[in-house]
């Protein structure tokens, strides 16, 4: 496996007092930034309006399996919004598509906001997901533009400290939010948040895919870069262990409002707290990763690892829901989900990382793949949680360990039996 190799994208010039260009770590700074905040949009999107969850299907009338419809809709919006942009990503260029979606993405949120109905709540996040794609899908696609081998690796887990803080403010924020208006206004929230990072990627960041390296095909050049993806068999066990890890980590995000609320009689302030505790479990184990394992462990064995402690964790969960160590409270479940979502933070950035190593030429179609497979499968994950109604935790922890066990199967299978180099590398 090649060593870090960095490819430094063009960018404007930045010029001191001197008229000598700015140090080259203070644009990289700037770029972590603007993508950590790119790929933070679809947890912003998630998060800040679980809090609300409750208060908007009593408002609109709906049932617990209903509402979280609505954020099933919202990530399949996500899964296939990547699946068409980061093909185009690869022949446009990464700023026009990006800006375009950013851009709808602000106007469909305020659309949610305005929703009478669960219906046509459901049609805007649908066009919210679709539009918001283009930020995470684009944001991977720029990393592999700029970075390569274990440098990428430790590029994603830096980007998890950035994105990570998402899921930490954002629950945070809803819940506040809730103590001034109603879930309409978390909607609200997010457009302007949304619209400021519009703003600044819109200013600061450069092209990273220049003319030389576009593809010129059409839809025809694009299946068949899609195809050729998918028969490579390493890239697909990337793609579904990512993917099962995420629709893991999904489930917990549908369920865990009700779990800890309704059946806990956790506010939800305190539900916001530990969601993020738990999210900052994540970014810790994230820098763990990036900082101190990438280069000295092999990404693959850090993988396996992490698959090994989301299925135990998972299964945990699945054992005190079931009563099996008897009737638990909001500590002991809260701990089982800080245990899973720590363990991903070993899944997800590797598994990403691993996967784009094989497609140098294809980065937009190769993180359109990865991006539609792990939201599809999260979408897929969303309703099973809430079919036995919000009173029981069982459904979601026997999605978790399902998930886990399927990770961990198309790792052994397909990664580790297969090829270990990546193509050209």
């Amino acid at each position: 496996m090649r060593g870090p190799d960095r490819i430094t994208p063009p960018a404007p010039t930045t010029t001191g007092t001197t008229g000598s260009p700015a140090p080259a770590v203070r644009a990289g700074l700037l770029v972590v930034l603007m993508l950590g905040g790119l790929t933070a949009m679809p947890a912003l999107s998630m998060d800040m309006y679980l809090p609300a969850l409750p208060a908007a299907a009593a408002e609109l009338h709906s049932s617990a399996a209903g509402i979280q419809l609505t954020l099933t809709t919202c990530l399949a919006g996500l899964a296939l919004g990547q699946l068409i942009v980061g093909p185009l990503s690869d022949r446009w260029g990464r700023r026009r598509p990006l800006l375009a979606g950013m851009a709808v993405f602000v106007v469909a949120t305020v659309a949610c906001a305005l929703a009478p109905d669960v219906p046509v709540l459901m049609g805007f996040r649908l066009v919210q997901g679709l539009a918001g794609a283009a930020g995470v899908v684009i944001a991977r696609a720029v990393v592999r533009d700029m970075y390569d081998g274990l440098a990428m690796a430790r590029f994603f887990s830096s980007l998890m400290l950035v994105s990570g803080i998402a899921p930490i403010a954002a629950p945070l924020i809803g819940g506040q939010v809730l103590r001034v208006t109603d879930w309409r206004g978390v909607f609200v929230v997010l457009a302007v948040v949304g619209a400021a990072i519009t703003a600044v990627v819109a200013r600061k960041l450069p092209e990273t895919l220049p003319p030389g390296r576009r593809h010129s095909g059409g839809f025809g050049t694009t299946v068949a870069a899609l195809r050729g993806l998918l028969a490579d068999r390493a890239f697909s066990g990337y793609l579904l262990a990512g993917s099962f890890g995420f629709a893991a980590l999904f489930a917990y995000v549908s369920a865990s409002s009700f779990v800890m609320q309704e059946i806990h009689g956790a506010s939800p302030q305190t539900f916001s707290l530990l969601f993020g505790a738990n999210a900052l479990g994540m970014i810790t184990v994230g820098q763990i990763n990036g900082r101190l394992l990438v280069g000295r462990v092999a990404l693959e064995k850090v993988l396996g690892t992490g698959l090994v402690l989301v299925t135990l964790a998972s299964t945990a969960l699945l054992l005190m829901a079931l009563g099996v160590f008897g009737e638990v409270g909001l500590a002991p479940m809260a701990a089982g989900f800080f245990a899973l979502m720590s363990s991903l933070a070993l899944v997800l950035p590797n598994a990403n990382a691993l996967g784009l190593m094989r497609a140098r030429d294809a980065a937009g179609s190769a993180s359109a793949l990865l991006g539609t497979s792990a939201f599809l499968t999260g979408a897929i994950a969303s309703p099973l949680v809430g079919v036995a109604g919000e009173h029981t935790a069982v459904p979601m922890a026997v999605t978790q360990v399902t998930c886990s066990v399927l990770a961990g199967a198309a790792f052994v299978l397909l990664c580790v039996r297969g090829p270990a180099a990546y193509p050209g590398g």
